[in-house]
């Protein structure tokens, strides 16, 4: 019988004593952790990664755990956080919790409560947020292939046929998922922002672009041809594994070396 995942839990905290023995008795509970002493070291973990819940200090070096939360809620990163500080002043906890906190825990504390409310939160979590990693994705999708390569959204990671095997990010991962989600079908840049990263999101056109750009990449850097991932001119995009579409089409070349009748070529592009 296959034993259930360990959750990670990210682990922000800038004493360093305090945070070995925190991720000490995390592990001897079952749970896997990942600490960080900075705020950006953080932030930056959790735009390619995925993790369970944040625990998180109000007061560090380089921000406040405030304006971390905040910086993730504008990324549209959701986590489940508990703050843990030695602030033990009322309106403190009600600002952690005003700001999307999940529960607050003031230092010192034992280690057993710690345990049951990372717990705790962690039920709520898994019964209303079914581990969204973008708007459209999730850890709990199945793996699926994408022109040759296995697309793992667990584990935020590309197989390639070559052995390789690459960490993507969210926003990647949403990317590729939406497309296998409407096979065959044209998807205008702006219906991709909305499913990615939400419709309240404010995404250029160019950003996607890029993260487009990053994938087209990562399957040419590992021999991989993207024939069926098409960029349809002044729309959007198609993936099109089964060639059912001419969209996003080269026009072909009539015998007389033209390039294609009026109504191919508009089709095209």
């Amino acid at each position: 019988m296959r034993s259930a995942p360990k959750p990670l839990i990210l682990v922000v905290e800038d004493e360093e004593e305090l945070a070995k023995l925190i991720s000490i008795h995390l592990e001897e509970a079952g749970m896997q952790t990942q600490v960080y002493n900075r705020c950006a070291h953080a932030l930056r973990f959790l735009k390619r990664n995925f993790a369970n819940l944040l625990l998180l200090d109000v007061n560090l070096p380089d921000q406040s755990g405030f304006q971390l939360l905040d910086e993730l809620r504008k990324s549209d990163i959701s986590i489940p956080t508990i703050f843990v500080t030695g602030n033990s002043l009322e309106t403190a906890k009600v600002k952690g919790l005003e700001m999307g906190g999940d529960d607050y825990i003031t230092k010192p504390f034992s280690y057993p409560e710690l345990v049951a409310r990372i717990r705790a939160v962690l039920r709520r979590a898994e019964s209303s947020a079914d581990n969204n990693v973008t708007k459209n994705a999730r850890v709990s999708d199945q793996p699926f292939d994408f022109c040759g390569a296995k697309v793992n959204p667990e584990r935020l990671e590309l197989e390639f046929p070559n052995g390789t095997v690459t960490k993507i990010g969210r926003k990647e991962l949403g990317i590729l998922a939406y497309l296998n989600d409407h096979q065959g079908v044209v998807i205008t840049r702006k219906a991709l922002i909305h499913s990615v990263w939400g419709i309240h999101a404010d995404v250029k056109s160019r950003s996607l672009d890029q993260y487009i750009v990053k994938v087209r990449d990562l399957f040419r850097t590992n021999g991989l041809s993207l024939d069926s991932f098409r960029t349809v001119h002044s729309v959007g995009y198609i993936f099109d594994p089964a060639g059912v579409s001419q969209e996003g089409r080269e026009p072909v070349p009539t015998p007389e070396g033209g390039s294609g009748s009026p109504a191919e070529s508009e089709s095209a592009e």
